[in-house]
């Protein structure tokens, strides 16, 4: 072996939503409120995401599930998806993510998959800032990354896309 490349992350952790900012507590209140538009029929597994833009805007996401898997999409990717086609030019400060399962209790925060990590990244790149990532299950703790790269380490940043 010629070396060991380590990275390691920081992540903050709150028992409850209540010891968030009240700006946190508002964005994760929005993302929960969005719950209800989630469509996910055969998982039973509801996700949704609500983005806080620079310009103080908030856009909410949920997950759409389709029969002809993969072709729905993930809350995250809705939510950024939709936030750039309403305001186009404009940074996205902050993510809040949020679940509920219809078949099991959610007391501990989810994760974003691969797929949505790397889309928040482009975004990320896009804009040269970092995306305050806010987690939580139905309840519970709570987990903060101001990050992408606290869960996606090596992400692909489209560096290696550049010509000579």
């Amino acid at each position: 072996m010629e070396k060991t490349l380590k990275k390691e992350v920081e992540l903050s952790v709150y028992n409850s939503s209540s010891a968030l900012s009240s700006s946190d507590f508002d964005l994760l209140k929005q993302a929960k409120s969005a719950l209800v538009s989630s469509y996910a029929p055969y998982s039973k597994f509801h996700v949704s995401a609500a983005v806080l833009l620079e310009n103080g805007k908030v856009v909410i996401g949920s997950n759409q599930e389709n029969m002809a898997y993969p072709s729905g999409l993930c809350a995250e990717r809705v939510a950024v998806f939709s936030a750039s086609a309403q305001y186009p030019g404009v940074a996205i400060q902050a993510i809040a993510i949020t679940a509920k399962s219809e078949t099991m209790e959610l007391d501990h925060p989810i994760m974003c998959c691969g797929a949505c990590l790397q889309s928040i990244c482009e975004y990320e790149s896009r804009y040269q800032n970092s995306i305050r990532l806010i987690l939580q299950g139905n309840t519970g703790s709570v987990y903060i990354a101001n990050g992408t790269q606290t869960f996606l380490p090596f992400q692909f940043d489209g560096s290696a896309l550049k010509k000579l």
